[in-house]
């Protein structure tokens, strides 16, 4: 059985669930407490357990970080709200120098199940500052797991994976998705296991390797393509660090054409890192080069039509998957 939730909705009962289900996770971050979220994310959460166990923060991303790596070395399983992706920038030593290489450099006598909740990615005139994927970055990190749910299901499924993961983990969450719902299912103790993709449609003529918010708009590229008579696997990738490389060399068997594409920044982005080990294992599977898709290397404008212009939506995506399958490069 499945119920129709809000993403939101679906991290909020991924968060009641796991509080209940182990007293030792906790929850804090800026304004979740009294404010409930800037998303509503958290509504309820301390009425239910209390205000140690949902603790509202100063305004200081490195201290509050660094409290939720010391909670994980004594035992803790501590979620730490980021507010906004962006300011993860503010934190970095705690992450990348603390968080991720602990239990390497202690030889796994310890470990940091801390999971923080990054909302990203681009909404309306948020700024430059406020409108980031910085995923990329932490792939980079070794000791750090990252997911990016795409739906409803995702968002609850990945959150109490990451909650249960004995490593840091890195949850970004689209601030556009929050309001959409989707079909969760009806089950306390479904989880989304970390490193393992899942195909969103099946197709032969091309494969779309994507994830997060790009997974809506990729289905509705392949639904473009289908009535072109092309049809199109969409892979939603979930977790970007461990990858699923088998999903990847699976696809590119079955498809032999692949597009990658994410909202992030294209330089730099995960789509490269895809497309190397496509080039590099799968070379003889493919009748085309991968082509990558993502936004451009500026900083997110504020302006409307300038944001509008920087990043790949659906006729994008559909005009690159089009070309490649019509040898058109």
């Amino acid at each position: 059985m499945a119920r129709t939730i809000s993403f939101s909705d679906a991290t909020l009962e991924a968060m009641q669930e796991e509080m209940r289900r182990d007293p030792t996770v906790f929850l804090m971050g800026e304004d979740i407490a009294k404010q409930g979220g800037i998303f509503g994310q958290f509504k309820g959460l301390p009425q239910e357990f209390g205000f140690d166990r949902v603790r509202d923060t100063p305004i200081s991303e490195a201290a509050l970080v660094g409290a939720g790596v010391g909670a994980a070395l004594t035992g803790c399983r501590p979620v730490v709200d980021m507010h906004f992706a962006d300011f993860i920038t503010c934190a970095m030593d705690e992450v990348v120098n603390q968080a991720a290489k602990l239990r390497y450099m202690f030889g796994e006598q310890c470990a940091v199940p801390m999971t923080l909740r990054a909302p990203d990615g681009i909404t309306k005139s948020a700024g430059s500052q406020h409108s980031q994927s910085l995923e990329a970055w932490f792939v980079h990190t070794p000791g750090l797991e990252v997911v990016i749910p795409a739906d409803a299901e995702d968002a609850k499924g990945l959150l109490k994976a990451a909650i249960r993961s004995d490593n840091p983990t890195l949850y970004f969450e689209h601030k556009v998705l929050f309001p959409q719902k989707g079909a969760v299912p009806d089950d306390d103790d479904f989880v989304v296991p970390i490193g393992r993709a899942k195909t969103m449609r099946e197709g032969g003529d091309v494969a779309i390797v994507t994830y997060g918010i790009t997974v809506g708009r990729a289905l509705d590229a392949a639904a473009q393509l289908e009535a072109e008579g092309i049809e199109a696997t969409v892979i939603n990738l979930r977790t970007l660090w461990p990858l699923d490389y088998d999903a990847l060399a699976n696809v590119a068997a079955r498809t032999h054409r692949v597009v990658v594409v994410h909202e992030a920044v294209k330089i730099g982005g995960i789509g490269g890192e895809i497309a190397a080990f496509l080039g590099e294992h799968c070379f003889d599977d493919l009748d085309a080069p991968v082509v990558r898709l993502g936004a451009a290397h500026v900083p997110v404008p504020f302006a409307p039509i300038l944001q509008e212009a920087m990043y790949p939506k659906a006729p994008m995506i559909a005009d690159a998957a089009r070309k490649l399958v019509r040898r058109e490069l």
